[in-house]
Order: C-alpha cells, then sequence, then structure tokens
C-alpha cells in the first residue's frame, strides 16, 4: 500500500507548483525549493541562492524571477522547506507582487502540505 501524501483538498494548479519546487529542491540539491504562479498563470521556479556575494531563499528567487519576466501579480506561491512556516521576508516578497492575500503554501520535502498562510 502507498501513502498518499496529504494536500489539504489543493487543486490541480496549488499541487503542480508544489511539484515544481520539490522538483527544484531535489535538482539542484538546495535547503529549499520554490514557485510562484503570475496572474496570467505563468510559473517561476527557483532554488535557494547562496553565493558569497548574493543569498537569497528560493522564494525570494522565485519572487524576484516574476517580476524580471514581467509579471505584474502573483496567484499563489508555494516553497518546499525542513522549515516549519515561512519566513517573514519570504511572505514579504511574495506579499509586494502578489498582495496580502496571495497564499503561501508550505511543504516538506516530501511533498505534504504543512500549512497555508496568505503573504500579509
Amino acid at each position: 500500500m502507498t501513502i498518499q501524501p496529504d494536500h489539504g483538498g489543493l487543486g490541480a494548479e496549488d499541487l503542480k507548483i508544489i511539484t515544481l519546487a520539490r522538483s527544484a529542491r531535489a535538482r539542484n540539491g538546495v535547503p529549499e525549493g520554490a514557485a510562484v504562479r503570475d496572474e496570467t498563470g505563468r510559473t517561476y521556479v527557483a532554488g535557494t541562492v547562496a553565493l558569497e556575494s548574493l543569498k537569497l531563499s528560493a522564494l525570494q528567487t522565485a519572487v524576484a524571477m516574476a517580476v524580471a519576466s514581467g509579471a505584474q501579480s502573483l496567484e499563489a506561491a508555494a516553497v518546499v522547506s525542513n522549515a516549519d512556516a515561512a519566513s517573514d521576508e519570504d511572505r514579504a516578497a511574495v506579499r509586494d507582487l502578489g498582495g496580502p492575500d496571495t497564499p503561501v503554501l508550505l511543504a516538506g520535502p516530501d511533498g505534504q502540505l504543512r500549512a497555508t498562510v496568505t503573504a500579509g
């Protein structure tokens, strides 16, 4: 018997960004993976950036990629991490582009949804 991750009743588009975030984390061997979906449905996927001169969380990087690509707003954000909560800095980045009601989904490395909060 295979135990399926708990996705808290999320829709297909939200599950997609969790899957993309999880893949980025695993593929790049970084502490976090993140994905955001903009107002047109485009997705932006990123991992943690840890350079000597530049340090960004995965979610901050995904938001920056969306902004650099011309996104005007965000519909949702997801981060896959061992953390128990989305950081204030991550939520602020999402809020800056998506507004305070933008959902931020936090999932564990196994893809199981741990929490859904708003960026506000």
